[in-house]
């Protein structure tokens, strides 16, 4: 599935995606930031003017400069969207450009479930870098890792004592590509993050983590003691945590940017319309967004190393995100894992000086797209893995009107745990709900362990941009039945277990 092929494979070789350098071609860097749970409405941009006009919804009232600026720069998605909106799915569609059901990686990564971690095997995006003549650096938050007794200072032991075991030790085979490595599983604890370099050495830094992450950053961008081949382009992934949970008080966030926040009155803070209000999470929606300003000046310090180390210019950088949060929008305590517009649209902007025109674009981007658009963007298309399912819009982003097919929708998914043994171990997965978003609709369906459906969710995002009022499908049967058919068509083409199983086939009719 990879659209454009033959236009890229000779995009590949052009001098407009090339530099020449002391006699040699040479390929842009690459530099991929993404913090987790930073839903798209959180940039402050859709605040401003040649901004808002774009989108229906309210900007969040947030101070982030930096982005502001980068948006300006940059060419910027308003439809970007987490398909299965989970850190560990996200995650493993993000590195091997294929859905849960393939990527190893349907259900968040702990102990209790050790079938879900990207293989060894597995061609990643940093395998395929790495292949092209790059250095690879991954800092920061892994969580596509399963958790094993491989504890660098206790062999035999996780590095965790809690069970179930969240966070995760990756050994040299496992890191696809990354030659530089400064990175940990997963662990919420933002002013004590923890961190296990190239050699397998623990790092405790006691500071905020993701200014930490841009220091790191910072150094391998300007190749600080000599981290990086110099002679090499690089691809650099930074996977912040915060604005992640906890978001709970000042120890999460760095005071100077709750001081923004903290004595506003919660309707100026929460202003979507199906934000309820009532909610006690809503003592958290201050330090949510100090972490989403503490978050810019971090991307900030990134940026600035770039322009320091004069490489700014022959770098694509991109910002996006796992997915988004919630925060009291629909009512709901969960912050993500739902089709709802907060949970599964996120931030995607990417800059490339003098090669991509800075403007605002509808494309339908979906999470294992990413991978062989960012290869095909660093002229790679012709590299993209035949695992791969996503597909490459490169094209559409150095012109937004390639004579490129642009997608008409995007997969929802969500996996529980499936079966369990007496001690807790969970061995597959349960694929509980599916759905599709397109450029004007929501539609999900959720099914019991009997594959009987017990709730739909259908949604008209024109004309209800806060999803408050769910249609009855019989009062859009026509654009229902087209949104079915083409669902099915979808869960075909990726060989999803519902169209495997035929679940919901009277109303998906599923072609053979």
């Amino acid at each position: 599935m990879k659209n454009g092929k033959l236009f890229l494979g000779a995009l590949a070789l052009s001098p407009q995606m090339m530099y020449a350098a002391g006699g040699q071609t040479t390929r842009p860097n690459v530099v991929y930031v993404f913090p987790d749970q930073f839903r798209n409405c959180a940039l402050g941009i859709w605040q401003r003017p040649g901004y808002a006009e774009h989108v229906k919804f309210k900007g969040d009232p947030t101070y982030t400069p930096r982005l502001n600026q980068f948006a300006h720069e940059a060419v910027v998605l308003t439809s970007a969207m987490s398909n299965f909106p989970l850190s560990s799915p996200h995650r493993g569609s993000l590195l091997t450009g294929m859905y849960p059901n393939r990527s190893g990686v349907p259900v968040n990564c702990n102990s209790t479930r050790p079938f879900s971690y990207i293989r060894q095997e597995t061609i990643c995006m940093g395998d395929v870098f790495k292949a092209a003549g790059y250095d690879c650096g991954y800092i920061g938050k892994l969580h596509a890792d399963r958790p094993e007794r491989n504890d660098p200072d206790r062999p035999g032991h996780y590095v965790e004592d809690i069970m179930p075991v969240w966070d995760a030790y990756t050994p040299a085979e496992r890191r696809h590509g990354f030659n530089f490595w400064y990175a940990y599983g997963t662990y919420d604890v933002h002013k004590n993050p923890h961190y296990w370099d190239t050699n397998g050495k623990k790092h405790e830094p006691h500071e905020w983590s993701p200014l930490h992450e841009a220091k790191v950053a910072a150094d391998y961008i300007k190749n600080k003691n000599g981290v990086r081949d110099a002679k090499r382009p690089f691809f650099l992934m930074v996977a912040m945590n915060p604005p992640h949970s906890p978001y709970r008080s000042e120890a999460d966030c760095m005071p100077e940017d709750y001081a923004r926040y903290k004595d506003r009155p919660i309707d100026s803070l929460l202003v979507r319309d199906n934000a309820d209000r009532t909610m006690l999470k809503t003592r958290s929606a201050a330090f949510y967004f100090a972490s989403v300003t503490g978050v810019d000046r971090a991307f900030g310090k990134i940026l600035d190393a770039l322009k320091e180390a004069g490489l700014e210019k022959n770098t694509i950088v991109v910002f996006a995100s796992d997915h988004g949060e919630t925060m009291c929008s629909q009512g709901t305590e969960d912050p993500k894992n739902s089709p709802y517009a907060e949970s599964m649209n996120i931030p995607f902007m990417a800059r490339y000086p003098g090669r991509l025109t800075p403007r605002v674009d509808s494309l339908l981007l979906s999470s294992p797209d990413i991978m062989p658009t960012l290869l095909g963007l660093a002229g790679l298309g012709n590299k993209v893995p035949h695992s791969v399912q996503g597909r490459d819009y490169s094209a559409l982003f150095i012109n937004g009107k390639a004579a490129v097919k642009r997608p008409d929708a995007a997969l929802y998914i969500q996996n529980m745990d499936g079966t369990k043994n007496a001690e807790g171990i969970v061995s597959d997965y349960f694929p509980s709900a599916r759905g599709i978003k397109t450029g004007r609709y929501t539609l999900a369906f959720y099914i019991n362990r009997k594959h009987k459906r017990v709730k739909t969710l259908f949604f008209d995002d024109w004309n209800d941009p806060y999803q408050l009022h769910n249609i009855t499908p019989t009062d859009r049967p026509i654009d229902y039945e087209k949104l079915c058919l083409r669902l099915g068509e979808l869960l075909h083409e990726i060989d999803d277990p519902w169209y495997k199983q035929g679940i919901l086939n009277e109303i998906l009719k599923y072609k053979k």
